[in-house]
């Protein structure tokens, strides 16, 4: 970590954290982003501590994450993050994942909300928050656009949240969507593709014993993931995978 505002981390990529490639795992690489994210905003006063305090919690809107290559076991990364932006309801949060060349092998910009915990709405960052130091510096030039739902299902999978899929706000992790549209493709595809660019688009709460949906359509090597609860029709999650 330096003084310049930028908060910095160095990891090493441990066996139970890859795939059977021994490539860093997505839902590892997610977790990564949370967890320095998490270290930097309760350094800078913005962290669970300050949320504790005043009914308040941070929930993810969107990520965009761009993969040159994935680290793998026993390579040490160093992970970097500052928050780059700021709006009246949106507080946007770049990282950047060097080698031990100090090469950017990941790159990724992500979009939080903050809200009143018992009321579930949305707060204006001014009123609840303490002034934080910014970075007018982007790692990944986005401005996360949308992106249409799957308009056929090639793939379907259903599966129930689990105990271990949720956070201490009391729902679906974000590492989690990622990791059940990753499976819900073909064995063969998977096996033969890596992901290479993520958009996900969080939209709702997801909660334990939920009963969720994944619908698949797949364009050659993109493809598009909508996430519901059927129960309510309630899309919680949304991705677009680019795979090489």
């Amino acid at each position: 970590m330096n003084n310049s505002g930028y908060f910095s981390r160095e990891y090493a990529i441990k066996s139970y954290e890859c795939d059977c490639n021994g490539k860093l795992r997505i839902i590892t690489l997610m977790n990564i982003f949370q967890d320095i994210a998490d270290s930097h905003a309760s350094k800078i006063g913005v962290g669970i501590e300050h949320c504790l305090a005043n009914g308040l919690a941070w929930v993810g809107s969107n990520y965009h994450i761009k993969i040159s290559r994935m680290p793998e076991w026993h390579e040490k990364i160093v992970v970097k993050t500052w928050p780059s932006g700021k709006s009246k309801l949106i507080a946007t949060r770049d990282f950047r994942v060097e080698d031990a060349n100090g090469n950017a092998i990941i790159v990724a910009s992500s979009q939080w909300v903050l809200i009143d915990f018992a009321k579930k709405r949305p707060v204006a960052l001014e009123n609840n928050l303490p002034e934080y130091p910014l970075i007018e510096e982007r790692s990944l030039d986005t401005d996360f656009p949308k992106y249409d739902a799957p308009k056929r299902d090639d793939f379907i999978q259903s599966v129930k949240v689990r105990y271990d899929d949720i956070d201490v706000n009391k729902h679906v992790n974000n590492s989690i969507y990622p990791l059940w549209a990753t499976e819900c493709v073909d064995n063969d595809f998977r096996a033969e593709h890596q992901p290479i660019e993520l958009e996900i688009s969080f939209k709702k709460e997801c909660c334990y014993g939920d009963s969720v949906e994944i619908r698949t359509q797949v364009e050659e090597k993109t493809t598009l993931h909508s996430i519901t609860v059927p129960a309510d029709n309630r899309e919680v999650a949304r991705l677009r995978i680019l795979w090489k």
